[in-house]
């Protein structure tokens, strides 16, 4: 019997569409407020004339927020609400971004940042979670996070095309884009998005104990990876332990919790770790050699930032694949084989990249920018897939807070080793390469598992919208 959001040919109705772009939006406005703001920080930096350490905050505050949050926010869609969730954490995000285009001091600037990536943090698992929940297990729904995680990836690829235009204008636009967007977004949402009952296990109250502890050990855990290259050994050995002597009393509490906030059964599922540690892996290294182009791009070949963004925007294709030729393949393949190939695509760019010099045309870069946009296009949506599937209703939001996190800590460890390596090595861009490298090759192994696991039936999903 057809869904409201299903034809009876199995095929999405127009309302199915509209709540996916609603959904869509949100993922592609978070991953381009996080990739575009690296090509307006010497802007920001010159006008309120912020210190080079400041200036990391920008970034930094938005990834430790998002980062330490996150699972939280999975679950907080579980027990309070995802519709909820949702929509409340848009208005908190479009308020701090708007606040951040009009800072006038670095400090206010740093606290916009800090409470948007805490917004990100509790509307994106809820966002996601809607998609698992709303459209049925299999081909609709495969095909509804294929499209999603097509734009998250298009989004992420996008941002330093964007943020170089948009900097180009004024640094503030970078900001004020976003608001935006997110204000049309907000509007379409109160609309499509079905309203759902406050569900019942909050009646037996929050596990606060449980959120302190998890919350304050996802904190640590970030800020000691994402300040690791620019703060003493001691500090984030320091740090590091207090992570886990918290998230070890977090363990205690669960177990003990009559009603916790997380199941840690749910964490045992070796399918559901492959999913995460691949997508840390994918996301980690894509972040690192994305580091590795800009800096060799602007510092070695001295491109300006619109011409670095223009020359990465080929990486942006993956937008156009992911939802289009990746249903295709994991109908015809399997998931797991996707992921797989996805891993080698990107240790294939990762190593044409390795003999780069000083006097590189663009067009010996192209095959390294092309391959990683596949890669990217068949691993992330392929990754998110098998990071829900077969996880019940009442946890989708934890799972994809789970997969976020893993998304997120991926990103800041894979910066963070990059630029370690970097200040170290004496051919730091060269010895770096091997980071994203190695990353990939990581990923190959702990994919290859999957392989042996019995592969679903082929689904028939289609590409025709």
């Amino acid at each position: 019997m057809p869904t409201p959001l299903a034809s009876a040919t199995d095929r999405m109705t127009g309302r199915a569409w509209a709540l996916l772009f609603v959904l869509c939006g949100a993922i592609f406005l978070e991953g381009i407020d996080v990739s575009m703001m690296g090509v307006a920080l010497p802007s920001i930096r010159a006008e309120l004339g912020m210190t080079t350490s400041e200036l990391q905050w920008v970034v930094s505050a938005y990834v430790l927020s998002y980062g330490g949050f996150v699972l939280l926010g999975g679950r907080a869609a579980d027990l309070l609400g995802r519709r909820r969730m949702f929509v409340g954490w848009l208005v908190v995000f479009l308020l701090f971004s708007g606040l951040g285009g009009f800072a006038t001091e670095g400090w206010m600037l740093i606290v916009a940042r800090f409470m948007t990536g805490v917004a990100a943090a509790f509307m994106t698992p809820a966002g996601l979670s809607i998609i698992t929940t709303t459209f049925p297990e299999g081909p609709l729904r495969n095909r509804a996070l294929l499209v999603y995680a097509g734009t998250a990836a298009g989004g992420f690829s996008l941002g330093m095309v964007t943020g170089g235009l948009l900097a180009a204008i004024d640094w503030r636009w970078v900001f004020f884009a976003p608001v935006l967007l997110a204000g049309v977004l907000l509007v379409f949402a109160i609309r499509l998005i079905p309203r759902e009952a406050r569900p019942e296990r909050t009646a037996s109250g929050f596990d606060l104990p449980g959120s302190i502890t998890l919350t304050g050990s996802m904190l640590l855990l970030v800020y000691t990876v994402v300040l690791a290259p620019d703060v003493p050994l001691a500090r984030s050995v320091v740090t590091g332990v207090a992570s886990v002597l918290l998230l070890t009393a977090f363990v205690v509490i669960e177990r003990r919790s009559a009603d916790p906030l997380i199941r840690l059964g749910l964490l045992r599922s070796s399918a559901l770790i492959r999913a995460n540690l691949g997508a840390m892996l994918l996301v980690g290294s894509f972040v690192g050699f994305q580091f590795i182009a800009v800096l060799y791009l602007q510092e070695v070949r001295h491109w300006s930032e619109l011409e670095t963004g223009l020359a990465l925007m080929v990486i942006g294709l993956d937008a156009i694949l992911a939802p289009t030729l990746t249903p295709v393949l994991v109908r015809k393949f399997g998931n797991s084989r996707v992921i797989v190939a996805a891993f080698v695509l990107a240790v294939a760019a990762y190593a044409l990249f390795l003999p780069l010099s000083a006097d590189w045309t663009y067009a010996a870069m192209l095959p390294a920018f092309l391959l990683l946009s596949l890669a990217f296009a068949f691993g992330y949506g392929p990754l998110t897939i098998a990071a829900t599937d077969g996880v019940a209703e009442e946890e989708q939001g934890l799972a994809s807070g789970v997969l976020t996190t893993s998304f997120q800590f991926g990103s800041a460890l894979g910066l963070a080793v990059v630029a370690a390596v970097i200040a170290a090595a004496e051919d730091g861009l060269r010895t770096a390469l091997f980071v994203p490298l190695i990353g990939g090759i990581l990923g190959i192994a702990i994919s290859l598992p999957g392989l042996r696991t019995k592969q679903q039936a082929p689904v028939p999903v289609t590409t025709a919208v």
